[in-house]
């Protein structure tokens, strides 16, 4: 029972990040000339590999750290039993 509800929830999550999508692509296109900027964080292992442009390459960087820190440490964790 908690297996179908974690995913149904994952499932209705991914249709909302589309339906997001969707809408701001779609209010882009309406409004004219508008700026982006972005940065993402993808982990492999204790890895970051971050990229982005701006302010979000910032935030991504240190959100990086934090989260490498954190599997460090549960690592140590888990290790000690």
């Amino acid at each position: 029972m908690k297996g179908e509800i974690i995913i149904m929830a994952g499932i209705a999550l991914i249709f909302m990040g589309f339906l997001l999508v969707f809408i701001g692509t779609l209010v882009s296109s309406l409004g004219g000339e508008t700026e982006v900027e972005g940065g993402g964080v993808i982990m492999i292992g204790p890895v970051p590999i971050v990229f982005g442009t701006g302010r979000g390459a910032t935030i991504a960087t240190i959100l990086a750290a934090v989260l490498m820190v954190l599997w460090i440490v549960g690592a140590l964790i888990a290790r000690r039993g």
